[in-house]
């Protein structure tokens, strides 16, 4: 596969990424396709394997995310800019401290953003617990996911695989 390829898949799966945290937007199913779309492609046998892997991690992903108890978002004071600021704590995190790093990020992204708005300590970490409750278990999960996925494919890109 030639570089402007890789980009655009490379931008699919970073979409899919965003996908994740934006209400509506299939990203899961973005962050799949675009690594089948490598796959098909690149036609190797670790390729076939990651998406084999991928998709049947994705799936149970899918399930597991149904199985959480939902709640009210709204209620909490979940807003897009909170939304965008955890997104971008847990990519940063993913990428400082490989897969385990998804995790403090996105807590620290929200805890950033409510300290911004509300000014201090106590409140935001109030906040951010509340927010944790309400939304942050069954986005995680799904975030958490499809990291694993884009770092592995990443990885293998890097491999020449």
């Amino acid at each position: 596969m030639d570089l402007p390829q890789l980009l655009l898949v490379g931008l699919v799966l970073l979409l899919g990424v965003v996908g994740v945290l934006v209400p509506g937007v299939p990203g899961t199913w973005l962050v799949w396709a675009g690594l089948m779309w490598w796959a098909l492609h690149e036609r190797s046998a670790p390729a076939w394997s990651l998406l084999v892997a991928a998709t049947a991690l994705l799936l149970v992903v899918q399930v597991v995310k149904w199985q959480l108890p939902p709640r009210r978002l709204r209620g909490v004071g979940v807003t897009r800019r909170m939304a965008v600021f955890a997104g971008a704590g847990a990519v940063l995190g993913f990428v400082l401290v490989p897969v385990l790093g998804a995790v403090p990020g996105f807590m620290g992204g929200i805890y950033l953003c409510e300290r911004l708005r509300l000014g201090t300590h106590g409140e935001a970490w109030a906040s951010v617990r509340a927010v944790m409750r309400a939304v942050g278990t069954s986005v995680l999960v799904e975030l958490l996911a499809c990291l694993l996925v884009v770092g592995a494919w990443l990885g293998s890109v890097v491999a020449g695989v």
